[in-house]
């Protein structure tokens, strides 16, 4: 399970919330497969809202549906973060916040060295279209002209781990950050 895998004796699911709580986003949701018992016993130790995905092996939107109903209604945005991108910088996700309050109505993507990364932010308005069932990709091509992109000194954003030829490169990659 790649969300327990380790990298610098932390797993992808515990540098994901460490980075979001250091950036001070208090309202976090994970979504696990009701079968994750092990995930869900290491988050039940962290400062989060779990919800359950009861289709295993479906798209992310379902994963999205699934955690915005744990979502707090007042939440004006939503940062959909991947654990397969666990280097993300506290900086960054700082900076997508703070764009969210200067442009709330935006989709905000973090670019670094002009690739488009993760995590993208956005706006609760827009994101629960995905219960008309559009997946994100959709949500954002249609929603073209509400994309704000976001330059971030933060290679982090594009380290997509899903080999263990990348899971070397992010060893390797966060040995040299340290």
């Amino acid at each position: 399970m790649k969300q327990l895998l380790p990298l610098d004796g932390k797993a992808f699911i515990e540098h994901c919330i460490g980075t979001i709580l250091g950036a001070g986003i208090a309202d976090i949701v994970t979504v696990v497969s009701s079968s994750d018992n092990e995930l869900s016993d290491l988050l039940k130790r962290m400062p989060v809202t779990t919800a359950i995905n009861t289709n295993p092996g479906s798209d992310m939107a379902e994963s999205v549906r699934a955690g915005l109903g744990a979502v707090k209604a007042e939440s004006s945005g939503v940062l959909i973060c991947l654990c397969d991108h666990p280097l993300v910088s506290v900086s960054t996700v700082r900076a997508l916040a703070a764009k969210h309050d200067q442009a709330p109505g935006k989709i905000v993507i973090p670019v670094f060295d002009n690739l488009r990364g993760h995590p993208t932010l956005f706006p609760r308005f827009l994101i629960e279209d995905i219960f008309a069932g559009k997946n994100l990709r959709e949500v954002i091509q249609q929603n073209h002209g509400l994309i704000e992109l976001l330059t971030v000194d933060d290679e982090g954003v594009t380290v997509d781990i899903d080999t263990q030829e990348e899971y070397r490169r992010a060893q390797s990659f966060i040995r040299t950050k340290c």
